[in-house]
């Protein structure tokens, strides 16, 4: 009987020294805020930030986007957009997809398009990424029309302003909690260097630099003017074309 015991009691114990290391580590979270109309938001967003799909990267990120950017909440819960009321549609039409597509794959194709779009100076044409996409134009038109997506952005305004430090520009790329501030586009060096799993091999040879704060950082500053009409919930409706 105590032979047996011995024996159980050194299973346990040498399983606890001699288990190999758990390969189940926890993701990332990489958050961008941005505003779809900020002409280095679409940068971002079109000519760096799909390396973490195409490197296989996504696999250990949860990613995080916040289309709301520097714009205002003014009363009766009217929103003011720093480029202008064609950001407040836009920023509501990605803030829709992001709720109707919870597949970061799904959602983040149509972002992109309609980003590549503003990035080429066409985003007017924006609804054309529906059929480029192949996805249903049915489900942003009655998020949008509904106010839905109205409520979308004032969850994101105030997630925005919860921000810690508070963002000064967008893009402002946040890696688990801690912004990069001016070495945002050197991104993905964070989050291998946050990440506490078996590397991927997309991290090979990407190192962190030291983050500068400048008053001269690539971005939309909250402190330039926000343009105005403002986008008010009653005139929150669009007619899609296609």
């Amino acid at each position: 009987m105590a032979s047996i015991r011995f024996s159980v009691v050194f299973f346990l114990v040498s399983s606890l020294y001699f288990a190999p290391p758990s390969s189940c580590a926890g993701k990332v979270t990489l958050s961008l805020y941005y505003e779809t109309l900020c002409p280095y938001c679409s940068n971002f967003i079109v000519n760096y930030l799909p390396k973490i799909f195409d490197d296989g990267l996504i696999s250990v990120v949860d990613l995080e986007l916040v289309p709301y950017g520097n714009a205002r909440i003014g009363p009766n819960g009217t929103i003011s957009c720093q480029h202008g009321r064609y950001e407040c549609l836009l920023n509501t039409v990605e803030a829709c997809a992001i709720s109707a597509f919870p597949d970061v794959q799904v959602y983040f194709k149509f972002i992109y398009c309609v980003e590549q779009l503003v990035y080429e100076h066409k985003y007017m044409e924006w609804e054309s990424c529906f059929p480029k996409t192949g996805l249903d134009s049915q489900a942003i038109v009655d998020c949008y029309n509904s106010g839905y997506g109205q409520k979308l952005e004032l969850q994101f305004a105030a997630q925005t302003a919860a921000l810690q430090p508070p963002h000064t520009y967008v893009p402002w790329v946040v890696v688990d909690g801690q912004p990069l501030y001016d070495d945002y586009t050197n991104f993905e060096a964070y989050i291998c260097k946050a990440y506490d799993g078996s590397l991927p091999n997309a991290c090979g040879g990407l190192a962190p630099q030291e983050v500068q704060v400048s008053d001269e950082s690539q971005g939309c500053h909250v402190s330039e003017m926000i343009q105005s009409p403002v986008m008010e919930e009653r005139e929150a409706k669009i007619n899609m074309l296609l």
